[in-house]
């Protein structure tokens, strides 16, 4: 089975969710949140990552395989620079990406404000 690495940045209250799912599944969108963001290499869920650090003093940086079958059926999109890629699964296809998680979401870096 071929599978695809993704990257989330996530807050400690998203990450305590994960959490509470054995490490197997992210939380359902918020009512204002309807996409769900993974990105595809490290370097950009660590500058995302900055907002939760600026905003909660702390944020992590997590890391997960999607079977391939299931994500190619989304386009990476290109937000910003060559390294901004990142997929938008809608928050109704949230269940279908959880079911698609090969093995368990990582905790990959946690990160704090220097104070």
């Amino acid at each position: 089975m071929k599978s695809v690495t993704m990257y989330r940045p996530c807050g400690k209250d998203e990450l305590q969710l994960v959490i509470n799912s054995g490490y197997k599944k992210w939380p359902p969108r918020l009512v204002d949140q309807p996409i769900f963001y993974p990105v595809t290499n490290e370097q950009y869920a660590k500058e995302v990552n900055n907002w939760n650090v600026k905003s909660k003093g702390i944020g992590y940086v997590t890391k997960f395989e999607v079977r391939k079958q299931f994500i190619d059926n989304y386009k990476i999109h290109t937000v910003g620079g060559r390294h901004h890629t990142e997929w938008w699964i809608p928050a109704e296809d949230l269940d279908e990406l959880n079911d698609n998680i090969f093995g368990l979401i990582e905790v990959i870096g946690e990160y704090t404000s220097v104070v």
